[in-house]
């Protein structure tokens, strides 16, 4: 892969804006997926760091204009923000691809979303409405809506640029300044944004950037007492470190954590329409996101059919060079996982699972952090790889035998993000809709998201919801104000 022109050679925090080193001058080294060689050095943020930054944003909403601003202007900067996103399109996709091993062409996909994230959410300010309540006609209730205050966002590597948006939007629209904190492996997308963020006119210190490690910067800013609302998308076990830190202070939490999401296929299902969309939810991005379709689980009947088209078509998934765009599949995004992604496979095969396809380093790239599409067939529900969440390319095929096994074997992990249904029985389709453990369920399709829908999961698959107003409800607070329409009748005690 071609280093892209103009990298930077030092990343650095944005706070108040503008552009500052750590306070102790801590640094740290980040590399590309495909030479696993630094190209640049990152401010490595601490408790002194988050403290400005939190110092910053709690200015802004105490004495700035961004709390109190009417929607339309709101609403205007936000789309000069998507406008900014948009005229760097091929840039940040450029720079998504080289930073995290993800096919430019999907990469792309993810900057076109991240210029709607803020366009729909400019739309939703605007539209935005507070109730109001008539108690017959002895009283009249209505609600305050107002911004929370600071929000602290703590977001993953795997579509960083993209991600990063979908709670900054939400969160300036809600009038809320914000503190965000990248994954520390993907920094580079996001030191675009404060380029962005001046640019379309956004006060400062609305918007404040500190990268670090996870255990420092990201702790920091989930134990600050003055970032009264947190938004993390990230591992299970993670979101329960932040759960608990959060506690003392209640913090208002919203959290997407991990996955292992079945894609059931009934043997009357459209099976090319099936393969398509199985192969697809579990190998776009690298197999590194949330609500990849892991699990499949096959009906007996099309179960060997089906294990025989999967191997076939996943050793035909083009692997290599993110920046071609004939590739289907890059580098996973860093070595350590990398390693753990291949301990899955050795896990695998150890278990006895049946390894139909890949499980090993494409003959044709020597280097890198590359992963051949891997298919394992007979998998059962006790094993590791039917468990727990790889986040890589690697997908496991369980046979069953009637729908309250495929019920039965959807539901036998903790967690319970994503369901994808294949059949064309459309009361069957209803039954295990309503009956699998999950936040969201595509029946006879892929992960097509509409952005007014609550996205979250249930179970160890997080809390709170994000997505339209849901978004915006975790944002704000609502007050609500009662006015008696008449004489106020109160019981007489003591009289």
């Amino acid at each position: 892969m071609t280093r892209p022109p103009g990298l930077p050679a030092k990343l650095e925090h944005f706070i108040g804006g503008a552009s500052v080193p750590s306070a102790d001058g801590a640094t740290f080294d980040v590399a590309d997926p495909v030479t696993n060689v630094p190209y640049a050095t990152v401010a490595a943020g601490g408790a002194e760091d988050i403290g400005r930054a939190v110092a910053a944003a709690a200015a802004a909403f105490r004495d700035g204009p961004w709390p109190g601003l009417p929607a339309r202007p709101r609403a205007r900067i936000l789309n000069q923000i998507a406008d900014a996103i948009e005229g760097r399109a091929d840039r940040i996709a450029e720079l998504e691809t080289f930073d995290t091993g993800l096919p430019v062409t999907q990469a792309r996909g993810q900057a076109a979303r991240a210029a709607e994230n803020f366009r729909f959410f400019a739309d939703m300010t605007v539209t935005l409405h507070e109730d109001a309540f008539r108690s017959a006609s002895t009283q009249f209730g209505y609600v305050i809506r107002q911004p929370a205050g600071v929000a602290g966002l703590i977001t993953p590597w795997n579509t960083p640029f993209m991600l990063e948006t979908w709670k900054l939007a939400p969160a300036l629209a809600a009038g809320c300044p914000v503190v965000l904190k990248p994954a520390e492996w993907t920094p580079l997308s996001a030191s675009l944004l404060p380029e962005i963020m001046t640019e379309a006119g956004l006060p400062d210190g609305v918007f404040n950037l500190v990268h670090g490690i996870g255990e420092v910067a990201g702790a920091a800013l989930v134990a600050h007492p003055g970032v009264p609302r947190l938004s993390f998308t990230g591992e299970t076990t993670t979101g329960q470190t932040i759960m608990a830190a959060a506690a003392p202070h209640l913090k208002g939490l919203s959290m997407e954590l991990g996955g292992k999401s079945p894609c059931v296929i009934f043997a009357d299902a459209d099976l090319d329409q099936a393969v398509d969309s199985a192969l697809f939810g579990v190998f776009s991005l690298n197999g590194e996101r949330c609500t990849a379709g892991s699990r499949i689980l096959a009906e007996r009947g099309i179960y060997d059919a089906l294990v025989t088209r999967l191997a076939e078509r996943a050793r035909r998934i083009r692997v290599g060079d993110p920046a071609d765009p004939a590739t289907e599949i890059g580098a996973l995004v860093h070595p350590e996982h990398y390693a753990r992604v291949l301990g899955y496979v050795r896990a695998g095969q150890d278990e006895g699972a049946r390894l139909v396809a890949g499980g090993v380093r494409p003959d044709q790239l020597a280097g890198g952090n590359y992963l051949a599409a891997t298919v394992f067939a007979d998998v059962t529900a006790g094993m590791r790889i039917f468990r727990e969440e790889i986040f890589g390319p690697v997908v496991c095929v369980t046979p069953f035998g009637d729908e309250a096994e495929a019920i039965r074997l959807a539901n036998a992990t903790a967690y319970g993000l994503a369901a994808y249904i294949w059949t064309t029985d459309l009361a069957r389709a209803h039954r295990v809709a309503g009956a699998i453990e999950s936040g969201m369920t595509w029946v006879n399709s892929h992960n097509v998201r509409d952005l007014r829908t609550p996205f979250g999961g249930v179970k160890a698959s997080g809390l709170g919801r994000e997505g339209g107003s849901h978004s915006l409800d975790f944002y704000t607070d609502s007050r609500i104000v009662h006015i008696p329409l008449g004489d106020t009748q109160v019981p007489r005690f003591g009289a």
